[in-house]
């Protein structure tokens, strides 16, 4: 599941009169190596926080900067860190014989090199992935999981579009695969009313078709990782806070396919982002940071208007939440 995502990598900026609290000051970048690969990880620290820090896992075409967007509501609740982990973003190219596992072992390496013995954990598509094997392997270093986005299993979409879309970035058609990877991502427009859905296209576009050669060796590199090794091991899970939610017409990832995931997880909560698709946390960057920032500092997710009613998928394994 390779996440699409329009990545912020300029320097941060003023937006109207809130200031996003990223400065360079208050942001350090670390360099660090695992198993003889180099990655690099982003920490914007909170001297005053709410919460534990929150560890933001995107999808495999987002960067460490990637959520400067959501820093205006997330940081001052919190540490951030985010990563490029090794085969991806800067980071070293990591062959596809290394597996999901070995990812979710970098993040743990990560944290114990930064000193940070326990993370909220936010996992997008592909960050799902990683971040739940992640929290099956080392379950001791995660205080709340939320994942967005996501599945415990291939989407068909996804096994279909693989192949095509692997051998047109391997004869060089990029705006062919842009085109594939904009229709795999993004609902048809008749599904329903999502925010943002034709200025999103166009920005997902753009970015596909600007992808470095470097980039689309870790793209077709990470296809084939996933489609060799799968995304889903069914280890034990902690038995701490869980959300799952997704965009009400994600057609990649689909609300019931998000159930299935939250059923697998102690008492883990269940909604879907009105009007939004697979793309959740772009078309709706207020609305899905007031999400994670509410999961996470211990409040309500009843109600929300942007929000569709919230479900316990299996709660014969309720587990209480504070």
């Amino acid at each position: 599941m390779r996440t699409a995502a329009i990545a912020a990598q300029a320097p941060p900026r003023v937006e109207g009169s809130r200031p996003v609290p990223s400065e360079p000051e208050q942001a350090e970048e670390r360099k660090l190596a695992f198993e003889g690969f180099r990655y690099t990880c982003r920490i914007v620290h909170q001297g005053s926080p709410q919460t534990e820090p929150l560890l933001l896992l995107g999808g495999s075409s987002q960067n460490r900067y990637s959520w400067q967007s959501h820093e205006k509501w997330l940081a001052p609740l919190c540490t951030l860190i985010t990563v490029d982990l090794p085969g991806y973003g800067s980071s070293d190219f990591l062959p596809a014989s290394y597996d999901i596992s070995f990812l979710g072992d970098a993040v743990q390496h990560m944290l114990t090199e930064v000193g940070v013995p326990e993370v909220n954990l936010f996992g997008g598509c592909f960050g799902e992935v990683v971040g739940l094997r992640f929290a099956q392997r080392h379950p001791e270093s995660v205080k709340r999981m939320v994942f967005a986005a996501a599945a415990n299993r291939l989407p068909a979409l996804y096994s279909e579009a693989v192949p095509r879309l692997t051998e047109t970035l391997e004869r060089g058609d990029i705006a062919g695969a842009a085109e594939g990877l904009v229709r795999l991502f993004m609902s048809n427009p008749e599904a329903g009313k999502v925010r943002r859905h034709a200025a999103v296209a166009r920005l997902l576009q753009r970015q596909f078709l600007n992808q470095t050669q470097d980039e689309i060796r870790k793209a077709v590199e990470h296809n084939i990782r996933l489609v060799t090794h799968g995304c889903y091991e069914p280890l034990p899970v902690p038995r701490v806070p869980t959300l799952v939610f997704t965009g009400e017409y994600d057609t990649l990832c689909t609300p019931d396919m998000g159930r299935d995931l939250a059923a697998t997880m102690p008492g883990a909560l269940f909604t879907t982002v009105k009007e939004a698709d697979h793309l959740v946390t772009v078309e709706r960057r207020e609305e899905s940071a007031d999400l994670i920032a509410r999961f996470c500092t211990d409040l309500s997710v009843e109600g929300l208007a942007y929000c569709t009613d919230v479900e316990v998928p299996c709660p014969a394994r309720l587990h209480a939440q504070a």
